[in-house]
């Protein structure tokens, strides 16, 4: 269950089962909240609606989905005005009202010609991953073709880059409706879960993703999970609790991460680099930055060696090194100047890729600014300390 407070009070629950509605399975923290809900709360005009979508679990999430569509076409209101999805062909969808969404980086790429390709409406990209997905379980195929359908409920298919923001949340709210109701122990279960958590925070909702990722967590540790799995689900709760400015909690879970990722996978491996570049955020945070940076003078070769220069790890590695060279105070000139030319040079190749609404390429230029900032005070004001350059 991904519900995990008192519908009443909001008293938190946990994942344990508290009181729950006999009909419908609203929970509460007990009984009083439970007759208070039915008396005053409204409870009553609902509860066999909420029986008839399928539960708390299942009527919340179609509703939370519906806001979110709802908020993800608004938001990409300017952007879609005047096109059609390129799925239905339409401006409207015509079962719910929705309008257009954009949040890949389809049209906003160098070289990409029409602003049109990858618009469409959120319903029809659900409806097209899941009849894909329902496909190879039914024909029971290979893991690899599961995997790559399952993958576009995150990524666009177009462009091959994953949708963020409100687009990126509204999708997570789709799969989760689609699979809630599939066994703990199902595997599409779980990624669907993993997905939601995922799309809350990509989306700013810091404080509703930590229950899901919580709950994920319990669920992984219950159904003794794989290594690999329990080391994806600790990577995304440690980066959420650095959101909530919880770094110290942070920290010592990264560094559990990387250290796990490091004895399971090598060095070389992408789960490792990614994990690098979280723990090394984690470390600048905490203003550790000598540690930071040592870490990703490591880590950065290997990522461009093994990954290339336009994976978004790479990008994501390089970011962090120079950011670790700008914001310390004992930053000198060289250190500086090679903050600004690996965050140019990421910062174009970011551009060529995402485009240049997405996170990773407005971080880059936001980055970029404050780095050519500290720069020109640092030459106005005449001081400098020994040091050489590194290869970022």
């Amino acid at each position: 269950m991904i519900l995990t407070k008192c519908a009443v009070c909001a008293t938190d629950l946990g994942l344990s089962l508290g009181k729950k509605c006999g009909r419908c399975s609203t929970r509460y923290c007990g009984p009083e909240c439970q007759v208070q809900h039915w008396q005053e709360g409204g409870h009553d005009q609902l509860c066999k609606q909420i029986k008839k979508e399928g539960g708390a679990e299942q009527y919340n999430a179609n509703k939370k989905y519906a806001e979110a569509v709802a908020i993800a076409a608004t938001a990409c209101a300017e952007d879609t005005k005047g096109q059609t999805c390129y799925i239905c062909l339409e401006a409207v969808y015509a079962r719910t009202g929705e309008g257009l969404v954009r949040g890949c980086a389809c049209g906003d790429r160098d070289g990409v010609a029409s602003g049109r390709t990858g618009i469409a409406h959120v319903s029809c990209l659900a409806e097209e991953v899941k009849t894909l997905l329902a496909e190879a379980l039914e024909n029971n195929l290979d893991a690899k073709v599961k995997n790559q359908r399952f993958n576009r409920w995150h990524t666009c298919d177009l462009c091959e880059q994953r949708y963020h923001g409100v687009v990126s949340c509204a999708l997570s709210w789709a799969c989760w409706k689609t699979y809630l109701g599939r066994p703990e122990q199902d595997q599409i279960h779980g990624m669907a879960m993993h997905l939601l958590g995922s799309g809350l925070s990509d989306a700013g909702h810091h404080e509703d993703a930590l229950p899901v990722m919580e709950a994920e967590l319990a669920m992984k540790q219950r159904l003794g999970a794989p290594v690999q799995h329990m080391l994806a689900v600790q990577n995304n709760l440690a980066n959420l609790y650095a959101e909530l400015g919880r770094h110290e909690e942070a920290l010592r879970v990264q560094q559990g991460v990387y250290s796990g990722c490091c004895k399971l996978r090598g060095e070389e491996h992408k789960e490792t680099v990614r994990a690098a570049y979280n723990y090394a955020t984690s470390l600048s945070r905490l203003q550790r930055f000598e540690e930071a940076k040592a870490l990703m003078r490591k880590t950065v070769p290997v990522a461009r060696r093994v990954l290339g220069e336009s994976h978004d790890v790479t990008l994501d590695a390089r970011f962090i090194y120079a950011q670790t060279l700008y914001v310390d105070d004992t930053a000198t000139l060289d250190d500086l100047r090679e903050a600004i030319m690996t965050l140019e040079d990421a910062g174009r190749i970011a551009l060529r890729v995402f485009g240049a609404t997405h996170p990773t390429a407005t971080e880059i230029e936001r980055s970029l600014r404050l780095a050519r900032a500290a720069l020109r005070a640092r030459e106005g004001d005449g001081s400098d300390h020994a040091g050489g350059t590194h290869n970022g």
